[in-house]
């Protein structure tokens, strides 16, 4: 067991590794406990290093053998790696060790997985393979020769040779280590082949275990699309004569992008109209696109080190949320992201897990897989793009492909190209990466002699990590419209650089309202009280509009919660108009119709000055739901008819928003009849979305007994369906009910929690029930510790994850607050911790 407090790494301490690694060999023979790993790798001085210090990375290996250049040495060995004396010049390694993939529960390096070998090597997992320096910037090409009695055996590149029993694969782009990639067992290969623009003919192949071949069409058509979007938007053609997927079902990510031979959790790969819902068709296209993506941003061009993730990772999300945008719809996409955005990484920017983009310190790089790195990641590329317009962005790029390809790079690099490439100077802008917290943005205004002026103010709140927030550039789209609700100044974009500024628009013949933020130009929080009612009305800008709504809906719900206030008139009677507007994307007018969540109301609570209550929170949601329904009670029916869809199912956006519009109204219809039409849409479904919806529904309304074990008889052989079935039930409890739901479901016979997806169907369900979890009686974090604490020796990665459940205590009640920390303690005295799960909740607990 390695040191529960290890030391911080800086990002300051970069040193280059002493030796460059010119190629590497590795053979494996494939046995579940004894699996025998020979390396030989070309190592040879690095000019570039001054120190000459040969450690090799390496955790829980048994080595057998060591030698340079033939000749056996005994290195010195410790439980990180091995040191040993090298000559001064280019030299051969060879070792060989032993591994132990049936014991390697934290699916990290390699492990089986019901009968299948697979590899996780990011961040750090090569090294429970053989000995090697595990570190981003030491880039080689691999030929790997796999042995063992396999159907399936596949690694990184080309295949180069094959027979009964092995395999030889080659990779000529030289990758790091993180990339590398093996699989071995009984799988199916659903096939393809794309053309590139170049003229390469690629054959894909999507492998999945026996019984699932019929689930692979969409995702291959999805890797498709993916590669020809890439092609038409930023021009990067792929790279190798082959592409394949493997599809997992124990892996603790959504996927990796390990070159040529990308790993996907099964939930991410696998669809059918009959097991998926829209929501999984959509989540799998992107999934697919971010990871082939990654093949340029990631692999091609990849990382100095780990402080730089946010490198690959922003800029794939923003790239795979660009592909989303133009597959599907560009405004829902929008503001899908941005309540993706404000509900898991303001928290984190809000809280003890406050980080940079790019963070100065980490002990374990596995916890910093976070959505400040991604999500907030991918909005400061989106910002960049903002203020550099989008033919400057295209330049850079370019520059940036072509000057890094096949480099580690950092932020600095990243930079340099757009300011080569703008002329603009970005110094001030690079504040993005290196200062913690979310910035919030005042507003006043002012009308005088036929001009307007807007006063912006900005702060950014000091944190663990930036003592002293420094202004930032923020891009500000600002639109003006008049009084007659026409728009009088269309988008312009503002750029903030000072703590505060003001901006005049002379000529105007009467005082505008201002849509400001407009796309939410910038991840911050504005302070800004306009007419709402108004923007939800005449707002051209589809996010502002639906950003109106929300605001009346929040106000709404704060007024109800602290005063106990009727609902708001004015949010009943602009929803009830967007409902019942046919000339809007159905998708949209159900998003129009979404409320805050419970936890953003709690973080809006805390932030004025009150102490949340969930549970009047959550009677509060439930009210103004209620509200609606009773207002549009006659139209419910009409509306729910004119969404049903009568062609073949397709998991299009035409589709899939007619369905989320219905099942939107269908959920203010149960609210009057007590689950009636829900019964009969689930006896009557054809497929997951409406299935599942009408389940959620029927379990609402206090009838779901019958449904949810007829689901269960339905689908009790599909492990991803079943995932489902366990969240359904924990997340549409009562708020008393859902710890001891989630109980339940742990004695289940279906319930493994060694496997990530049903861990995390279930107790991750009770953790984002807010009023569930916060529950007064503390059961919902009694359960949670619990199962951490059994977890954690498992599987150090989900442990350590789900920890942050708890990153909000400090906003509660006294009571509930002695309740966590008691908790938290608890986790903390657990003998031989974890390092990840340590230092996740050393720093939640000393906030």
């Amino acid at each position: 067991m390695r040191d529960a407090s290890p030391q911080t790494i800086y990002l300051e301490d970069y040193t280059p590794f002493g030796y460059t690694v010119q190629e590497v060999h590795l053979t494996f023979d494939l046995a579940p406990s004894a699996t025998r790993v020979t390396s030989r790798i070309r190592f040879a001085p690095n000019p570039q290093a001054t120190d000459k210090t040969f450690f090799l990375h390496g955790e829980n290996l048994s080595l057998i053998s060591a030698k340079i250049d033939g000749e056996p040495v005994t290195p010195t060995l410790s439980e990180d790696g091995l040191t040993c004396d090298v000559p001064n010049m280019p030299f051969v390694w060879e070792a060989e060790v032993q591994i132990d993939p049936a014991a390697n529960t934290a699916l990290e390096g390699l492990y089986l997985s019901n009968g299948m070998y697979c590899t996780q090597c990011e961040a750090e997992g090569f090294r429970k393979i053989t000995y090697y320096p595990d570190r981003p910037d030491v880039m080689s090409t691999f030929t790997v020769r796999i042995n063992g009695p396999h159907a399936t055996l596949l690694s990184n590149g080309n295949p180069v040779a094959s027979g009964e029993g092995w395999a030889e694969w080659h990779d000529p782009w030289p990758k790091p280590a993180y990339l590398f990639a093996l699989v071995a067992g009984e799988l199916i290969a659903h096939r393809d082949t794309f053309t590139t623009m170049e003229g390469r003919k690629v054959d894909l192949a999507l492998y999945v275990r026996p019984g699932d071949e019929g689930k692979c069409a969409f995702g291959m058509q999805a890797l498709k699309d993916s590669m020809k979007w890439d092609e038409d938007v930023y021009g990067r053609a792929y790279d190798l004569d082959v592409f394949n997927i493997v599809a997992v079902d124990d892996f603790n990510m959504g996927a990796m992008e390990n070159k040529g031979l990308n790993i996907f959790n099964a939930s991410a790969v696998l669809a059918s109209p009959e097991t998926s819902t829209d929501t999984n068709f959509e989540r799998i296209e992107a999934i697919i696109a971010h990871e082939y993506f990654h093949n340029w941003t990631g692999n091609r061009i990849t990382c100095r080190d780990w402080f730089q993730l946010c490198l690959k990772e922003g800029l794939t999300v923003f790239r795979d949320s660009q592909f989303t945008a133009d597959m599907r719809s560009e405004p829902v996409k929008r503001i899908s992201d941005v309540i993706d955005l404000r509900g898991r990484q303001f928290p984190e920017d809000q809280g003890p897990l406050a980080h940079p983009v790019r963070p100065e310190s980490f002990q374990e790089i596995n916890n910093f897989y976070t959505a400040t790195v991604y999500e907030k990641g991918a909005e400061v590329i989106r910002m960049l793009k903002t203020l550099v317009g989008d033919a400057a962005y295209a330049k850079a790029l370019d520059l940036y492909f072509d000057r890094h390809d096949g480099q580690a790079c950092t932020i600095e690099d990243w930079l340099a190209v757009f300011a080569e490439a703008t002329g603009r100077d970005l110094a001030q802008f690079k504040r993005w990466y290196s200062q913690a917290g979310t910035p919030r943005v005042a507003v006043s205004d002012s009308f005088e002699n036929g001009t307007y002026a807007l006063n912006f103010t900005q702060s950014t709140p000091p944190s663990a990590t930036t003592a002293d927030p420094q202004p930032q550039v923020i891009p500000m789209a600002v639109g003006l419209i008049g009084p007659n609700g026409d728009e009088v100044m269309p988008t312009q974009v503002l750029e903030l650089t000072q703590t505060s500024q003001t901006f005049s628009f002379p000529g105007l013949a009467a005082k505008p309202v201002p849509s400001i933020l407009r796309g939410f130009s910038a991840p911050i929080v504005l302070d800004h009280t306009p007419d709402h009612a108004f923007l939800l009305a005449h707002d051209t800008d589809p996010f502002n509009r639906w950003e109106a709504a929300r605001n009346l809906a929040r106000a709404s719900l704060m007024a109800t919660i602290v005063k106990g206030a009727a609902p708001d008139q004015a949010w009943l009677s602009g929803i009830e108009k967007v409902l019942l507007d046919d000339s809007l994307d159905p998708a949209y007018r159900a998003l129009m119709a979404g409320l805050p969540g419970q936890s953003e109301l709690a973080a809006e609570m805390h932030r004025s000055g009150h102490t949340p209550d969930p549970d009047a929170i959550w009677v509060a949601v439930n009210a103004l739901k209620q509200a609606l329904s009773d207002r549009m009670r006659d139209g419910l029916s009409a509306l729910y008819a004119a969404q049903q869809v009568s062609a073949p199912y397709a998991p299009d956006a035409t589709q899939s928003g007619m369905r989320a519009l219905g099942n939107t109204v269908l959920s203010l219809i149960t609210r009057q009849d007590g689950g009636d039409q829900a019964q009969v849409q689930y006896d009557t479904a054809d497929n997951m979305t409406q299935q599942l919806s009408a389940l959620a529904n029927l379990i609402r309304a206090g009838r779901g007994d019958a449904a949810l074990a007829q689901f269960e008889a339905q689908w009790k052989d599909d492990r991803l369906v079943m995932d489902k079935w366990f969240g359904l039930q924990v997340i549409e409890a009562k708020p008393d009910d859902a710890a001891d739901t989630a109980k339940a479901l742990t004695r289940h016979a279906a319930f493994n929690w060694k496997n990530p997806n049903r861990f995390r169907a279930t107790l991750g369900a009770l953790a984002g029930h807010h009023a569930g979890f916060h529950a007064k009686d503390g059961s919902g974090y009694t359960m949670l510790a619990d199962w951490l604490i059994t977890l954690d020796p498992v599987n150090p990665q989900t442990t350590a994850r789900m920890c942050s459940a708890f990153q909000t205590w400090r906003r509660y009640d006294a009571i509930r607050q002695s309740m966590i920390g008691k908790e938290l303690d608890r986790i903390a005295a657990t003998p031989n911790l974890s390092r990840d799960t340590t230092e996740m909740i050393t720093r939640i607990r000393e906030a």
